[in-house]
């Protein structure tokens, strides 16, 4: 066997400095993003005529105060800024205790496999060696759920900073054409981007080399201690990504519900009490959420590849370059974003809002094409020509350019998926102008359309993902499932920064609609909008294939280290656990949804109480009470997005301890199979529903204006449509990707513990 081009040296300074660089690039993206000021001075002082306009603002031709304009952007941007902070600070107090105790949990279990022994062991692979203790193993495994944890939280925080330091900016932008505002939304996605890719990549590497300080030649119990950071990073992404959902859909609904169908006033009319809480829920849901989420899936896709290559041949050579190989794909994603990224910001100028869209899909086709020459590049210079890769008790013979293929089909798999979920969710293709003229005939017609829809659109993911599963499987078992989904999420950088750009220019549109400017600015955050809306779409496409491949290699991980050598369908013990893992992604969207459900109904309430009971509140004499409504939001997620955390959390633990690891093999099996498919049907049901009541707001075609305007009854059922898929797109969509991950990551940091002292209950009745 043939050693890597790069040396050991080399790939101990390309990774960090890869990182470094993505850090610097999102810095130097939010100096330029902070060079539009938010107080009253002249704004217009960059005089360039780049994108087509001219530095003139629109308010100076229409003869409205600029001065009063900045400061009520500024105004509204504070509310919205110190509303999102204060519910990620009181979210973040209650998934700080569950942080600690789970980590007590994890050093208790894993410590007992061996009945807290300081003796060194034989290894579970390699009996003739020996390894460090067990308990080693829980200690670092601890400490590894903790940096996860921390890393991801602080990940979704940063990007929600960004995200709401720039909505404003993005707003005053919008008065001196479509162009400026586009590229100041795109920038501050960008700085969420490559924040949390480099900062997910720099906290794993310098991990692995301080783990290595204590395990020394122990590989193997090295990169098993390593999978606790995967499991960190996934359990803050569940409360984000359902606290965050909860939070916003109850305010979204609540607002909706109120003031469009009842009071026909405008989405985000300021004389709406809910309206702020709306703006927030963007920010804390699709922001902080999407970014722990995204992470949560980067750091479980790079553990279970690890967790594989160290009882293969680069683990039991010490092949330490081949070794990070993992990691090595990722810097080189971090550099292709970066140029991908310079396409829509500095290469291509936007002059119309014909050009939104296709610009962001570029983005997708730039970085994947991109992408491929660099993993090749990576492969070639980073692998020996031929390699073992550990394959269920068998050591599996793969060569370099299979190796290349199977992040290549995950790679190419990311870009069909994400087409086909924009073709299901675009108003410029036909499925959602169908949805849009079923609102003739009323709601009824809208969900029975909307939901067909959903259903198809589940189809070509599918077999992408099926394809993606066969090739890699069949060149390098579980290693390559393991590197076809970190594949799929080697572009991250560029796809955050494409998701984070849908709730900045939504919360544009919502102040620019907030601080009373004129229509022609809110037709450009509206175009902003409508693509961040089918792009928004697009990532969550990204992340729930992605899980479904993570999950899928996290599951063999656990199934080698549980050793299990196979997986019988047909004995009762796995079966149970097949047909109740189907069960699980039921029973926690139906605890999601009527979470949203029961917070929407609390809002309506408070929202109609302010329209009867404040005097002068329609006449916009007098000002809502915007706090009582960010609280109840507040309060109802806290509240609600415990027990469908619990009931993730602690299903593997149950059914691990009582039912041992065959029955929860199976749960993780059918959890896995029956997730995706909801997953990606909510989403692109919820996505669609969304884009047609838009496509009759926007009224930009023949059709669409038969069925408009806004305020007609085809508008209104397509609002009541909108109103039912918030909660599907944006809190149980979502949220399952996490639940099939973390379940998988679970299972496998507590395999050893459910191999020693698993299944009670059938030792207790054998």
């Amino acid at each position: 066997m043939t050693s890597a081009l790069l040396p050991d040296l080399g790939t101990e300074i390309v990774i960090p400095v890869c990182a470094v660089i993505g850090i610097v690039f999102s810095l130097i993206q939010w100096v330029l993003v902070s060079r539009v000021k938010l107080s009253p001075e002249r704004n217009a002082t960059n005089n360039n005529n780049k994108n087509g306009y001219n530095d003139y603002l629109i308010e100076e031709e229409e003869g409205i105060n600029d001065q009063n304009v900045v400061v009520k952007c500024a105004e509204i941007q504070n509310a919205i800024s110190e509303g999102a902070t204060s519910f990620l600070f009181t979210e973040y107090k209650y998934v700080g205790i569950f942080m600690v105790a789970f980590a007590i949990l994890i050093f208790l279990f894993l410590g007992s496999v061996e009945g807290f022994s300081t003796k060194s062991q034989p290894c579970t692979y390699d009996k003739e060696k020996m390894c460090k203790p067990a308990l080693a193993t829980a200690v670092f495994s601890t400490v590894s759920f903790l940096l996860g944890a921390v890393t991801s939280v602080l990940s979704g925080f940063l990007g929600m900073k960004i995200a709401t330091y720039a909505n404003a900016r993005t707003t005053l932008e919008a008065r001196k054409g479509v162009g400026k505002a586009f590229i100041i939304a795109f920038r501050s996605g960008a700085v969420m981007g490559f924040l949390l890719a480099a900062n997910g990549l720099l906290v794993l590497y310098i991990a692995i080399n301080l783990f290595k300080l204590y395990y020394g030649s122990d590989w193997e119990g090295l990169f098993e201690a390593i999978t606790g950071y995967g499991l960190g990073g996934s359990s803050m992404a569940l409360f984000g990504r359902v606290g965050g959902g909860i939070y916003t859909k109850a305010a979204d609904v609540g607002a909706d519900l109120v003031g469009k169908v009842e009071r026909n006033i405008p989405e985000d009319d300021p004389r709406n009490p809910a309206v702020i809480a709306d703006n927030v829920g963007d920010n804390v849901g699709d922001i902080a959420g999407m970014g722990s989420d995204l992470f949560g899936s980067y750091a479980e896709s790079s553990c279970a590849a690890l967790v594989v290559a160290s009882i293969s041949s680069f683990g039991i050579n010490h092949d330490f370059t081949a070794m990070l190989y993992p990691l090595l794909v990722s810097s080189m994603g971090i550099l292709v974003c970066l140029i991908t990224t310079l396409f829509a910001t500095d290469f291509f100028e936007i002059k119309a809002v014909k050009e939104i869209e296709p610009a962001l899909k570029k983005q997708l086709i730039i970085s994947t094409i991109l992408m491929t020459v660099g993993v090749a590049i990576v492969t070639w210079t980073c692998l020996p020509s031929s390699f073992t890769i550990f394959n269920f008790g068998t050591q599996k013979v793969v060569k370099n350019w299979q190796l290349f293929l199977c992040v290549g089909v995950g790679l190419w798999a990311g870009l069909i998926i994400g087409f086909v979920t924009e073709y299901y969710t675009s108003n410029a293709y036909s499925p959602v102008q169908d949805v849009a003229d079923s609102c003739r005939t009323g709601a009824a017609t809208n969900v029975i359309f909307g939901l067909a829809l959903g259903y198809k659109s589940v189809i070509i993911p599918i077999f992408a993902i099926a394809i993606s599963i066969f090739v890699s499987f069949t060149f390098a078992a579980m290693y390559g499932i393991a590197m076809a989904a970190l594949g799929m999420l080697s572009t991250i950088a560029t796809g955050l920064a494409i998701d984070a750009y849908g709730p900045i220019s939504d919360n544009a549109g919502g102040i620019a609609e907030m601080a009373g400017m004129s229509h022609r600015i809110r037709e450009r955050t509206d175009a902003l909008d409508a693509a961040g809306n089918t792009t928004a779409a697009i990532g969550k496409g990204f992340a729930i294939g992605s899980a479904a491949l993570v999950s899928l290699a996290l599951f063999g991980a656990f199934v080698s280290r549980a050793a299990i050598s196979t997986v019988d369908v047909l004995t009762p013990k796995v079966f149970i656990g097949l047909i109740v893992g189907a069960m699980l992604p039921y029973w926690f969207s139906a605890m999601t949804m009527k979470s949203v459900g029961s917070a929407a109904l609390k809002m309506v309430e408070e929202v109609r109480r302010q329209f009867n009971t404040i005097p002068g509140l329609m006449e916009g004499t007098a000002k809502p009470d915007y706090a009582t409504c960010v609280k109840i939001s507040t309060d109802a997620s806290i509240k609600e997005m415990i027990p469908p955390g619990a009931l993730v959390m602690l299903t593997p633990l149950i059914v691990g301890t009582f039912f041992g690891v065959e029955t929860l093999s199976g749960v993780l099996a059918g959890s896995l199979v029956s997730g995706v498919q909801i997953a990606i049907s909510a989403s692109n049901t919820g996505g669609a529903w969304d884009n047609a009541k838009k496509y009759i707001e926007a009224g930009a075609s023949e059709h669409a204006r038969t069925l408009g305007p806004k305020g007609s009854e085809p508008h209104k059922a397509a609002v009541i449509g909108d109103t039912i898929g918030d909660p599907l797109k944006d809190t149980s969509g979502p949220s399952l990707n996490i639940l099939i991950k973390l379940m998988a990551v679970e299972s496998l940091v507590f395999a050893p513990f459910f191999a020693t002292h698993g299944g009670l209950l059938f030792k207790i009745l054998g």
